[in-house]
């Protein structure tokens, strides 16, 4: 079943089932990343890496010439984006993220948008009621250069009875 055609979850997401091997979703959301998104997420985390929080260090010492938006947040918006078209109030929970590249830099200011490729579906072996979604999601700045990608093991509900 396409998801522009399936019954969702009354927040908006997709059951196990509605998920098609294959199919290409365009996330509707888009982003401009911010100096404050790079420094409140820097901080939250704990991390001190000149590189994100520092533009004089940037603008003197680093090829960049400017700060860098730090990857983890930039996996979190990636991956953030795709929730309200997909996955809202039907994600069991996350099982693992693997090959995770950053293959072109974000830089502060950029708008970003993405999307999520379906690559694989599984019904659980161990939960009644439950299945695994392997995602493939994708960032690109404004100019179409690919930013971040992921592979998503996500644990999901099925269709209640």
């Amino acid at each position: 079943m396409s998801q522009v055609t399936a019954a969702r979850h009354k927040r908006g997401g997709l059951y196990f089932e509605d998920f098609v091997v294959g199919e290409v979703v365009e996330h509707r959301y888009s982003r401009t990343v911010t100096q404050m998104d790079n420094m409140l997420f820097s901080n939250m985390t704990l991390n001190p890496q000149p590189l994100h929080i520092d533009r004089h260090f940037c603008e003197q010492e680093t090829e960049w010439g400017q700060p860098l938006m730090n990857s983890l947040f930039t996996l979190g918006l990636m991956i953030g984006m795709s929730v309200s078209d997909l996955t809202v109030g039907t994600t069991i929970a996350n099982l693992g993220m693997t090959e995770v590249r950053f293959p072109h830099p974000l830089f502060e200011n950029d708008t970003v948008h993405s999307s999520t490729e379906i690559l694989a579906k599984r019904e659980s072996k161990s939960r009644p009621g439950a299945g695994i979604v392997e995602f493939h999601h994708r960032a690109y700045n404004q100019d179409g250069k690919l930013v971040a990608e992921c592979k998503r093991q996500a644990f999901m509900r099925m269709r209640p009875a």
